[in-house]
């Protein structure tokens, strides 16, 4: 049995066993806590974030991300009809990949198909099902934590060794900061993302009454498979025009264009708890999502059954399909270069 060393853990950072992997490594599962009583927790498995606690009186904390309560769940989620990739970190490439191809430098490159005709969030084992190791925790301003996977030559056939951190930072101010370092001994193509699923009103709620503002006037036009076409649509010809914000959808799986003047991607209010949530970024777009569900087959945490209005995504990346269409943001990540990634989510009582 592989063991974690936790002795360079600092105080605001507390380690639990969660469970043990079919190869015997064990995962744990560390909660990071500021002075506020605000809580964030991640397991090792798909650096995967279990748990985001925060304060809504001096009596009751609420939990605003979706999870499970122990591995096994988490592993058997990617059984599901459409898994639906709980709380964890996305890789190699976010989003959808037509006909699963691309071409770079000259050469085609055939990934799986593992969503139908196309390639889905990095394939049939993406990083959300790989173990992670870390690397080391910081205790200075606040508490934080980095996570480390190396993806090797030709892992779901993507070029090159891949060697990717992920640390993750609770500040005294309520902020969870995600940051992403990667480097490649190749050139390959690059699209991360963090795909947690929140509820404001705790995640045993639905999010139907949950105010959503996306800060984007356009959106990627999709085909009939949700694959862009390479046009862009304005929101306000569209169904999804969040630019003031109103109640979110009951269904929803579409990329926003952000302005890169401002770093405000998007946010989540609601009325009940009177917590607000500021979603910040340095990527091109917002993808988002609602629709994961559980289907009636695995229990979430405190035996909650998720459903498709349980929850909502807010997956900050690059476009979906960008290595297919060269009016894209460019996702290649050259030789030698780093890959440099930061999203916030900010939270708030009103």
């Amino acid at each position: 049995m592989e063991k974690n060393h936790y002795s360079q853990l600092e105080q605001a950072i507390n380690s639990k066993f969660f469970g043990i992997l079919p190869d015997g490594k064990e995962v744990s599962c560390y909660t990071l806590s500021n002075k506020n009583g605000m809580e964030l927790s991640i397991i090792n498995y798909g650096a995967t974030i279990t748990s985001i606690k925060i304060p809504v009186s001096d009596h009751e904390n609420v939990d605003v991300v979706l999870g499970f309560d122990n591995l096994q769940a988490y592993m058997d989620s990617f059984d599901l009809p459409s898994p639906p990739y709980m709380g964890t970190v996305i890789g190699r490439f976010a989003g959808r990949i037509n006909e699963g191809k691309f071409t770079l430098n000259g050469k085609t490159i055939q990934l799986a198909r593992n969503h139908g005709e196309h390639h889905l969030h990095g394939g049939n084992n993406g990083f959300s099902q790989q173990f992670w190791n870390v690397k080391n925790s910081t205790n200075d301003d606040y508490p934080s934590l980095t996570f480390t996977y190396t993806s090797q030559n030709n892992e779901e056939n993507y070029p090159g060794i891949l060697m990717i951190e992920v640390t993750y930072k609770l500040t005294e101010t309520n902020q969870v900061i995600v940051e992403y370092h990667a480097r490649s001994t190749e050139d390959t193509i690059l699209n991360l993302t963090q795909h947690s699923y929140f509820n404001l009103e705790g995640h045993q709620k639905d999010t139907s009454n949950q105010l959503l503002f996306v800060n984007a006037v356009k959106t990627l036009e999709t085909d009939s498979k949700n694959i862009p076409t390479g046009l862009f649509l304005n929101v306000s010809n569209c169904t999804f025009d969040f630019t003031e914000q109103k109640k979110c959808p009951t269904s929803i799986d579409n990329s926003f264009v952000l302005d890169k003047k401002t770093k405000i991607a998007a946010s989540l209010y609601s009325e009940k708890t009177q917590l607000k949530m500021i979603v910040y970024t340095n990527q091109h777009a917002v993808h988002i999502y609602v629709g994961g569900n559980c289907f009636g087959k695995i229990n979430g945490k405190e035996n909650a059954s998720y459903h498709t209005q349980s929850g909502i995504c807010f997956e900050t990346q690059n476009f979906p399909d960008a290595p297919n269409h060269p009016n894209f943001p460019s996702c290649i990540l050259r030789q030698g270069e780093i890959y440099h990634h930061q999203t916030i989510y900010a939270f708030e009582k009103i």
